[in-house]
């Protein structure tokens, strides 16, 4: 699987209203050749779960900047496995180093924080979408 056919579902869950830093995203991954699907803001993980099953997402993309990652983020990786989807969610934002090792352990697959170039973001969603299943 190339870029062009990596396919991406990019939300901010939640009241947060800070959306800069998405759109930047959406397309530093636009531009590395990937196929995003930009939600925006205020959605729900049963919203996010509903456009990754209809666009066929391969991942999901959080950026969470009102400490409430600890809440959503689990709350995405939990609504996907139980929708049958068993794509990988990637974290950006604002999340302290204390927090990082509960969100792996919750099944966030990777997380970015302020300043990723566009390089890091893409290798970072390449990685856990090309994973190698047999690596666990």
């Amino acid at each position: 699987m190339e870029e062009q056919n990596i396919r991406i579902v990019l939300a901010k869950l939640g009241l947060d209203g800070h959306d800069r830093g998405l759109r930047v995203v959406t397309r530093m991954l636009r531009d590395a050749g990937f196929e995003v699907i930009y939600l925006g803001l205020r959605q729900t993980a049963e919203m996010v779960v509903a456009a990754a099953m209809q666009e066929d997402a391969d991942a999901v993309g959080l950026s969470l900047h009102n400490a409430s990652h600890l809440t959503l983020a689990p709350r995405m990786v939990d609504s996907l496995r139980d929708a049958g989807l068993d794509i990988p969610v990637i974290v950006g934002g604002i999340i302290p180093d204390d927090d990082v090792q509960p969100l792996l352990d919750a099944g966030i697959a990777a997380i970015l924080g302020p300043g990723a170039s566009a390089t890091e973001v893409a290798e970072s969603v390449r990685s856990v979408v090309l994973r190698d299943p047999s690596a666990g």
